[in-house]
């Protein structure tokens, strides 16, 4: 039996805004008190990179779960759930040593998974008619505040005692928020209609298309994330500030915003993306060749650049999510696989990253990884832009 929630449009809207700025904040905005983190609680390169993958290893392991999840409890019930996982997460974090550290990060890590398995899905739910508009709306929430949290978490920590952990535990505060918010969301009887079954699920991972969108939004976390981990500290190394080297990553992350509201409008009207495709590709390289040949000379502009690429690339493969399936159970299938798969490949990034400058004592050889990894990144895109459907002759 259908049953529907108490919100309309309008607040529905601000409810997906708020849960979307829960999902990257809390992520990123370690990577500026890295350092500090690291000097005390005596972490090395290798647990750094480990560290960074924790949250991409759960998106991994639990993607392909959460559709399942769904279908058994409801869709709105289980973001409700991920918020107070990404409450309860948030404080074990700040809260002990490395092994609170590390706990902390796996119920981070469950919690933005089911947001971002199941958001794109709400979205197509409640949003048919509007899916590039609503999506953008999601995907810059995601990021701007995303940019607020890299640029300030050095700040944030040096207005009381606790440093780092004040840095990396205040946005709490802002799944407190979401979760008051979203409880209207909650439909009255509890029989709320699933979004993906086991077989759909299982038919994901038999398509080439879904193969192609999983690798290409892998490739593309990949990027983002090894950037979140260590673009701080490899500034720092190269002489930068730690303040002026947090700002540097809030530039990457102010280089998406744009992008995260354009892109939706842009790839919601073409009937193939592949002229994005070579757009982020171009961006992406010309970037990271910024970096390698000058390294802090030019930085504003090197993270501009790979900031708006990766921006233009998540919007992409969330957009694949409704572009290529037919209705909302579709879309929450194949965005659990491609975050399942993705985020698999994405978590090799921040250790082999780390594992390869601690080997080298070298930032070149990891950069010239990332440079290599996108001529697969622009190869999966390219198949993944083209106008067809995960499954073909469906209705729903």
């Amino acid at each position: 039996m259908k049953t529907q929630s108490t919100l309309g449009p309008a607040a529905a809207l601000v409810c997906i805004v708020l849960i979307a700025a829960n999902l990257r904040a809390p992520v990123t905005s370690v990577g500026p008190v890295m350092p500090e983190m690291a000097l005390q609680l005596r972490l090395t390169p290798v647990m750094i990179g480990w560290l960074a993958a924790v949250p991409l290893i759960c998106f991994s392991l639990f993607s392909t779960f959460m559709p399942r999840v769904s279908a058994q409890i409801g869709l709105e019930r289980s973001l409700l759930y991920s918020i107070v996982m990404l409450a309860l997460g948030l404080c074990i974090r700040s809260a002990g040593g490395v092994p609170a550290l590390f706990l902390g990060s796996v119920f981070i890590g469950i919690a933005i998974t089911t947001g971002n398995v199941l958001m794109p899905a709400y979205i197509k739910k409640k949003f048919p008619g509007k899916l590039g508009m609503v999506t953008g709306l999601y995907l810059v929430s995601m990021n701007l505040v995303s940019a607020l949290a890299v640029g300030y978490s050095i700040s944030i920590g040096k207005m009381g005692d606790l440093g780092w952990r004040s840095s990396i535990g205040i946005w709490v505060l802002l799944s407190v928020l979401a979760f008051f918010c979203w409880l209207p969301a909650i439909p009255r009887n509890r029989n709320t209609t699933g979004v993906a079954g086991i077989t759909l699920t299982r038919y994901m991972y038999k398509s080439r298309l879904a193969w192609q969108i999983s690798v290409f939004m892998g490739l593309q976390s990949l990027v983002f994330y090894v950037f979140a981990a260590w673009l701080p500290t490899m500034l720092q190394s190269w002489g930068m500030s730690a303040g002026r080297a947090g700002w540097m990553l809030s530039y990457v992350q102010a280089g998406q915003v744009p992008m995260m509201f354009i892109g939706p409008l842009l790839a919601g009207r073409m009937r193939k993306q592949t002229s994005l495709v070579w757009l982020t590709f171009i961006l992406l390289v010309a970037g990271l060749m910024i970096v390698v040949v000058w390294k802090t000379a030019f930085i504003v502009a090197a993270v501009l650049l790979i900031g708006i690429a990766v921006g233009l690339a998540f919007t992409l493969a969330t957009m694949f999510f409704v572009l290529r399936t037919n209705n909302t159970a579709e879309a929450a299938a194949l965005s659990g696989m491609s975050q399942s798969v993705g985020y698999f490949l994405a978590a090799f990034g921040p250790p082999l990253f780390g594992w390869l400058y601690g080997f080298t004592a070298s930032w070149l050889v990891p950069l010239l990884i990332l440079l290599l990894s996108s001529l697969a990144f622009l190869y999966t895109g390219l198949k993944a832009a083209k106008d067809r459907l995960v499954i073909e002759n469906t209705t729903g």
